[in-house]
């Protein structure tokens, strides 16, 4: 499931639901080719999976929610970028080519959140 991240209150919405289960958060810029191309595998990669929950920010359309998530973590501010949250906290991130179905699916796998394939 995807859900846009518009303000800081979807972001303690997201954060809370991190205390049960491991959430991504990915970071997108629409300037940005290598942040499109990296988006649509990210996108993909979710509908084909279930039992994620992901939050998405456009870093150019949102750059204060977006400059909110690096401080509150302390993680450099990079996109495309996607985080991996658990009880509040960034257990995994990567960004750009870094980013692809079996990175994420790996993370979730380590902290708790297998990437179930649809059928």
């Amino acid at each position: 499931m995807i859900v846009d991240l518009l303000e800081e209150r979807d972001l303690e919405q997201l954060l809370d639901q991190s205390k049960t289960d491991p959430v991504l958060i990915f970071k997108h810029s629409t300037q940005c080719s290598i942040s499109t191309q990296a988006y649509e595998e990210f996108v993909e990669f979710l509908a084909s999976t279930s039992g994620v929950i992901c939050g998405t920010v456009l870093v150019v359309e949102n750059r204060t929610l977006s400059k909110a998530i690096a401080e509150r973590f302390g993680v450099r501010h990079e996109s495309p970028q996607a985080l991996l949250i658990k009880d509040g906290r960034v257990v995994w991130h990567a960004s750009h080519w870094s980013i692809t179905p079996d990175t994420v699916g790996e993370a979730l796998l380590a902290y708790g959140q297998p990437a179930n394939k649809r059928n």
